[in-house]
């Protein structure tokens, strides 16, 4: 699967491309899994700081039922989210950000299209096909209590983001810590927040490979909030991981890919696609023209737990 869509997705850009002045950072792509979402989803970050305001949306589409004696799961759906960002530094020495998500769940298109692919190229279908096509499902019990039951076509605002960002090293390689709380303004019962404050801490880095090559790395670590839904859930501490790779392919375009691996928040639930560690491939271009860009990217799940099947996403920034 990886490799055909991988194939796919660079024949596109090879034929879009007209071959980034700039490195401007790894793809903004964050995991939409939606158990995983409302707790503090981490973010993909550069090192350096900057004074920009970007709207990035992405589409993800999965299906995951699955019950074990003391948890059940039913997501059979799709997933839409616009988060807002604003980064504003001051002095070159330290950076403030905001992130507002605004998600929107719905039983989606996408089921016809993906039970085809599935046929075509010999893929498992995740049990997708037990299931009437493009039907609505989003619901988490524990013990048979209800925690969480997503409704239909429902938009609302997640948990809203605060970040600050301090860089250690402003040489090469570029070295920042990074920590943020985030606020519990999303609706927990119907999936768009936890219904807590959260926090977290990374560290991140960019490092030049070559004139055309750059590194990017973040390490971290999230202290989640309780889940306070229709019942509560306990969640545990995580850690996240990512390497991306951006090189230049000429005047305005770039091509990066990425791996993110983050950890579960919950505990152990005897639900494999919820324990095990989740990993987000990504791969994708940006154009740059002035102070704008824009940027395209696919995202698969090698590790086919704690995140959605696939995952398409478009940011449009501005610096100023």
């Amino acid at each position: 699967m990886i490799t055909v869509r991988t194939f796919c997705l660079f024949i596109l850009l090879l034929f879009l491309s007209s071959v980034t002045y700039a490195f401007d950072g790894p793809l903004q792509v964050r995991n939409q899994f939606p158990l995983f979402l409302p707790v503090h989803a981490p973010d993909f970050e550069k090192a350096s700081i900057e004074n920009s305001f970007s709207a990035s949306f992405s589409y993800s589409s999965l299906y995951l039922v699955q019950d074990s004696s003391e948890w059940s799961v039913g997501l059979d759906m799709e997933i839409a989210e616009l988060n807002l960002r604003f980064r504003k530094s001051f002095g070159n020495i330290i950076e403030f950000g905001i992130d507002l998500p605004i998600a929107g769940f719905t039983s989606g298109f996408m089921d016809g299209f993906l039970s085809s692919y599935h046929d075509t190229f010999g893929f498992a279908d995740y049990g997708r096909s037990e299931r009437p096509e493009n039907t609505f499902l989003f619901e988490l019990r524990k013990n048979r209590k209800l925690i969480i039951e997503g409704e239909n076509g429902h938009i609302a605002l997640g948990d809203t983001n605060l970040s600050v960002k301090v860089p250690m090293r402003k040489g090469d390689p570029i070295i920042s810590v990074r920590g943020e709380i985030e606020f519990p303004t999303g609706d927990a019962e119907r999936g768009f927040g936890n219904g807590s404050l959260d926090a977290g801490m990374s560290l991140l880095i960019d490092k030049n490979i070559s004139e055309k090559l750059k590194a990017y790395i973040n390490l971290g670590a999230v202290s989640p909030g309780d889940y306070k839904g229709y019942d509560k859930v306990c969640f545990r501490e995580f850690f996240y991981g990512g390497a991306s790779l951006e090189a230049i392919m000429g005047k305005d375009v770039s091509i990066i890919g990425q791996v993110f691996i983050q950890g579960s928040p919950f505990p152990k639930t005897g639900i494999a696609e919820v324990d095990r560690t989740a990993v987000l491939l990504s791969f994708g271009g940006r154009y740059q023209a002035q102070k704008s860009s824009f940027e395209f990217s696919l995202t698969e799940d090698p590790n086919t737990a704690g995140a959605p099947d696939v995952t398409f996403h478009v940011t449009m920034k501005k610096r100023f």
